[in-house]
């Protein structure tokens, strides 16, 4: 069944593909030369959108069971396409750690010649050579990648043999998140910071380009003898995007200096070469551009004669640095040719010639607002907004306005065109928009950053010509300009009413002084109450979150503080606990203090705040204490509810030891720091004799009791290192991780067996009970957990039925 179901999958996807291929190829024919469409096209259109609904509709109703069939091998997440990655398909595959850092949730992993892009959960213990079980969803990306991975540690194994890769062919992307080795001169190598953390970064000048090295290491010294060495560097490689995630360069990401090989040595330290004046220093540039043509076609959205042409086709916008200064027309569809290039992490084509088709295929503009430009995601596209005028400025190279959204500050630009002909450029005369009118400004979107993973980047927007500025509404007359010309019509009149004048400047005065005091007040109200909501809101997030308690009830405690108008706030609890700004001498203040009530109906603390002495119970105060007390009842209980979860996920309900499924873990752990560290440690497997007989002549509630005595008195025996666990029915488990051999381990055995020589009163009866033991010890008997508890039990086995643990 899901055989036929991911044929039906993949029929559908390839299908779509060759569609939005059929489109886009029919878009661009559409706005070649030719500029006419194939009329018999359209009966083929309209049966290819009906097959494309039906395979849709099947492709909805077999989604159910798509998800239910997670990819397990690398190779086949690495075929997926991204319109295929949307779908959050489940994962689950076992790789090999190439690269991790862990700060930054940055991990590649690699299998066989498939490598790919994981984001983890929560930082683990990695390190290269790491194999590693991940389960995730897959989310597209520039290549399809693994999100909201789980990973679990399988063992250790060699890091895949490095591919020599040239810059041509990781520069198309064949070697995606690869484990490879280029070769190439160091022309810089710093300390840098990554997330407030340094590490080094080295510029690598390979045949073909620069790729970028950062290498998980701080050592500033061993960077300076890398400059001008020719050096073999191993590690998983990446791309450099913009904010359309369109490639830009190339990283490679290592993990430590040990992966970066010294070829050639530098000759001699650079701080030893001739010192130049600084005039002069072109004497000593030599630059070999070996990029190959390329050729673009797409709609003039922006042109500036002799300077820059902008092209967008779909959702791609291109800037193309031309000396082209006629022949080009805004609108029109166009071609472009040139050397591909980079300016501070944005594509562009350099010495570009146009050849405009003069046929029209104008591009309407994307309706977005300020937070969508800040995303980075819009470089050159033309965008249209709505904003206020807050000023203009006219300089000799360009016009500007002052605009605002949402709060903030950005540009529109008009760049003044040079002049024609060696005569002087006629400047039109800037569009008239009072100060304060609502407008609606078109234009292409320039930013200062290219990083796609950064937000609110600062941007502005270069308008064609002052109509791209669209007036909308004008500004409330209630301006400042307007209040000057109300005085000065007010001063005219004193000349003639100088007494009443007076009195009537005064009273407006004072009426002024009153409104703007009340309009400061409705705004820091307004920014208080903001904060306040925005401080809930990331209280509440955090809820859901694995942030320690103590966090969440500082940040409560923090939030009341800032309600109270800076009041030190903190809790108190029955174990004599506190959290917060805690006052032990109030110093004449007055004490508030509130229940923090609890669901069971038995409070659970008290908030307290140390209020100023001239302050009085109020309505802020009351909302401030409520909201506190109610935000900290939730996170205790939320937090209480998630410990008691995991401890009945791990413990015996019955006995109140680890269970089967936490001792599996526990074992695992212990083996894995045995492996590290090359020692030894000890399992013990016990089962209760003749406790069916217990429970068939006293019952089952004599029974139980009779088990909770028993691990109350095995786990007396133990250290407390030791972990005692219910395996199932009268079956235990005891690990002793810290023992030196098994002479420990008998020597605790032998405890657990005499520990039952005493005999039992419950429920007035009195039990004689015995336990049989059997020990493994490892790596002696085992290296794996199912291999170690098989021997324990094996053991146990024969000293229950050779009567050795009785005749002790």
């Amino acid at each position: 069944m899901f055989k036929m179901v991911g044929k039906i999958q993949n029929t559908y996807c390839t299908f779509i593909n060759a569609r939005k291929g059929h489109s886009y190829k029919a878009a661009v024919f559409e706005r070649s030369y030719a500029g006419y469409l194939i009329g018999w096209g359209d009966a083929v259109n309209q049966m290819q959108k009906w097959i494309s609904r039906t395979i849709l509709l099947v492709g909805l109703a077999i989604a159910p069971a798509l998800h239910a069939a997670p990819l397990t091998s690398l190779q086949a997440i690495h075929k997926l396409t991204n319109e295929q990655a949307t779908a959050h398909l489940p994962v689950e595959f076992d790789a090999t750690v190439t690269f991790y850092r862990g700060y930054e949730n940055t991990l590649f992993v690699q299998d066989g010649d498939a490598a790919i892009f994981v984001q983890p959960l929560k930082a683990y213990n990695l390190s290269p050579g790491d194999r590693i079980h991940i389960r995730g969803n897959t989310q597209e990306s520039f290549r399809p990648l693994v999100a909201h991975a789980e990973i679990s540690l399988i063992g250790h194994s060699r890091l895949p043999q490095p591919l020599l890769a040239r810059f041509e062919e990781i520069i198309h992307a064949r070697y995606d998140c690869r484990f490879v080795r280029v070769r190439g001169r160091v022309a810089s190598a710093d300390i840098t910071l990554s997330s407030n953390r340094p590490s080094s970064t080295l510029q690598v000048v390979m045949e073909g380009g620069t790729a970028e090295v950062q290498i998980e290491a701080n050592e500033p010294g061993a960077l300076s003898a890398l400059l001008d060495a020719e050096v073999e560097v191993s590690g998983a490689v990446s791309g450099r995007f913009d904010g359309k995630m369109e490639m830009t360069g190339i990283v490679l990401h290592t993990q430590s200096l040990a992966q970066v090989k010294v070829i050639t040595p530098q000759k001699v330290s650079p701080w030893s070469a001739p010192l130049t004046p600084m005039g002069e220093i072109m004497a000593n540039y030599r630059v070999q551009n070996l990029s190959e043509r390329v050729r673009v076609q797409g709609t003039v959205t922006y042109f500036i004669p002799g300077s820059v042409v902008v092209l967008q086709n779909g959702p791609h916008s291109l800037w193309v640095n031309t000396k082209a200064s006629d022949g080009v027309q805004i609108g029109d569809f166009a071609e472009a040719t040139g050397l591909p290039g980079i300016h501070d992490g944005f594509l562009r084509i350099v010495n570009g010639e146009i050849l405009d088709s003069h046929k029209a295929a104008p591009v309407e503009p994307v309706r977005v607002t300020w937070r969508e430009l800040t995303q980075s995601h819009h470089v050159f596209d033309l965008v249209s907004t709505e904003a206020n005028v807050v000023a203009k400025v006219r300089e000799g190279s360009q016009d500007e306005y002052v605009l605002q959204s949402e709060g903030h500050l950005f540009s529109a630009i008009y760049r003044h065109p040079g002049p024609s002909g060696g005569g002087v450029s006629i400047v039109p005369r800037m569009k008239d928009v009072p100060t304060g009118s609502r407008v609606r400004v078109t234009g292409i979107c320039i930013l200062e950053d290219s990083n796609p993973f950064n937000v609110n980047v600062p941007f502005d927007l270069l308008i064609r010509s002052f109509d791209d500025v669209e007036l909308l509404a004008y500004p409330s007359p209630l301006t400042v300009a307007n209040l000057l010309k109300m005085v000065g019509l007010l001063l005219v009149l004193l000349v003639s009413f100088f007494l009443w004048g007076w009195m009537l400047q005064r009273k407006v005065e004072r009426q002024g002084r009153i409104l703007a005091a009340k309009s400061e007040a409705e705004v820091a109200l307004a920014r208080h109450n903001a904060e306040i909501e925005h401080r809930r809101s990331r209280i509440l997030e955090d809820l859901n979150g694995l942030r320690p308690l103590n966090d969440l009830l500082e940040e409560i405690t923090a939030l009341a503080s800032f309600r109270l108008r800076g009041a030190p706030c903190w809790c108190e609890f029955s174990d004599g606990m506190r959290v917060g700004s805690f006052q032990s001498n109030p110093g004449g203040r007055r004490m508030v203090r509130e229940e923090i009530p609890g669901r069971s109906g038995a409070p659970l603390g008290v908030l307290c705040a140390a209020m100023d002495p001239g302050t009085a119970h109020g309505v802020e105060e009351q909302q401030a204490f409520f909201q506190g007390t109610r935000l900290a009842t939730l996170a205790i209980e939320t937090r209480k509810a998630f410990t008691d979860l995991v401890h009945r996920s791990e413990y015996d309900l019955l006995t109140d030891v680890h269970n089967r499924f936490s001792l599996d873990k526990q074992i695992g752990a212990v083996i894995a720091r045995a492996k590290k560290h090359e020692s030894a440690f000890g399992l013990i497997y016990a089962d209760l004799d003749e406790f069916k007989q217990v429970n068939d002549v006293y019952g089952h509630r004599v029974g139980d009791m009779y088990l909770q005595e028993a691990c109350a008195r095995m786990k007396h025996q133990l250290r407390a290192d030791d972990v005692l666990a219910r395996l199932g029915g009268d079956e235990f488990a005891a690990l002793i991780p810290g023992a030196r051999g098994r002479s420990d381990v008998e020597e605790i055995a032998s405890r657990l067996e005499r520990c039952f020589n005493e005999p039992f009163h419950l429920d007035g009866y009195v039990l004689h009970g015995s336990v049989s033991v059997g020990i493994a010890m490892y790596p002696e008997d085992g290296t794996t957990r199912d291999s170690l508890l098989i021997a324990a039990d094996a053991a146990m086995y024969v000293a229950k039925h050779t009567g050795r643990t009785k005749e002790a």
